[in-house]
């Protein structure tokens, strides 16, 4: 049988299509089971590359939670050295003004201390001057009274010697009138001298006693070679003592020629009346004698 050259020649290339095609086929196949096994193959891969680098991750993780932890504390524990040394810094700024408290308030008392003592001192010294000025005052007033009191005696004393006097003089008169004229005057004569007497007024009458320049005032020179020498021969005035002050010196004369005093007689004299010139029965201690009256006067 003839088979046209065409229908040879189609069906060879139709042969050579098929099996082109077939091969094609097979190729395709094949490449796609090589494909597919290379995706098997990279996805085998990608996935362990994904496992490792999961771990890795964990890895990392684990090693930021570790820094961020010691990390924290470091934070916490430099926070906390601040609150610390900011607590110290305010403890010691308090401490500091405590003390500078005390050391003023210690200061103050010293002060205080030394202001009171002087306050002590200033009043122990204005009660020293209050007591000396009470005292000068009184003194002074003390002074004062006996000033104005002796001066009053001293002006009485001229009429207390005129009173004897007219009483010396009068002694003579015998007549009753007379007589009792002289003893009404020698009364008001005796009221005075003890209103004298009451206000420490004395009467120095120092006949036959030494003489004594403090007390006597020499107004004449008698020679008598049996008196002891420098002794009282007569007394023309009486002295009178006020306290221990001679307001007024007795006038008296004063022996020579005589013997000398002893010596002992003169100090006995002085111890007893402290050379006021005084020795009579009724003498003060101070050597001076009350103020007598005449009545007294004659008696002896």
């Amino acid at each position: 049988m003839n088979v046209p050259i065409d229908e040879v020649g189609k069906d060879a290339k139709g042969g050579n299509d098929a099996a082109f095609e077939n091969e094609n086929n097979g190729s395709a196949q094949t490449g796609a089971a090589g494909v597919d096994g290379a995706a098997v193959t990279g996805a085998a891969g990608v996935d362990g590359d994904a496992v490792a680098g999961a771990a890795g991750a964990v890895a990392v993780d684990s090693l930021d939670e570790q820094a961020m932890v010691e990390e924290a504390i470091r934070r916490g524990e430099e926070q906390a050295e601040r609150e610390i040394a900011e607590d110290a810094n305010k403890a010691r700024a308090e401490r500091d003004a405590l003390q500078s408290q005390l050391d003023s308030m210690a200061d103050q008392i010293e002060a205080a201390k030394k202001e009171a003592s002087e306050a002590t001192d200033r009043f122990m010294r204005l009660q020293a001057d209050w007591d000396n000025y009470r005292r000068r005052t009184a003194q002074e007033r003390l002074d004062e009274r006996e000033r104005a009191t002796e001066k009053l005696v001293i002006e009485l004393l001229p009429v207390i010697d005129d009173l004897e006097r007219a009483i010396e003089h009068a002694d003579n008169l015998t007549d009753s009138q007379s007589v009792q004229f002289v003893e009404g005057v020698s009364a008001v004569k005796n009221k005075l001298v003890d209103v004298l007497n009451k206000e420490g007024v004395n009467v120095i009458d120092p006949a036959g006693e030494a003489f004594d320049p403090l007390s006597h005032q020499a107004v004449g020179q008698v020679e008598d070679a049996e008196a002891y020498d420098e002794s009282v021969a007569q007394v023309y005035q009486k002295g009178y003592r006020m306290g221990g002050k001679v307001i007024r010196t007795a006038m008296v004369t004063v022996t020579h020629g005589g013997p000398k005093r002893p010596e002992q007689d003169a100090a006995e004299a002085f111890d007893s009346h402290g050379m006021t010139g005084s020795s009579d029965n009724g003498a003060n201690a101070d050597g001076s004698k009350n103020a007598e009256s005449s009545d007294d006067k004659s008696k002896r």
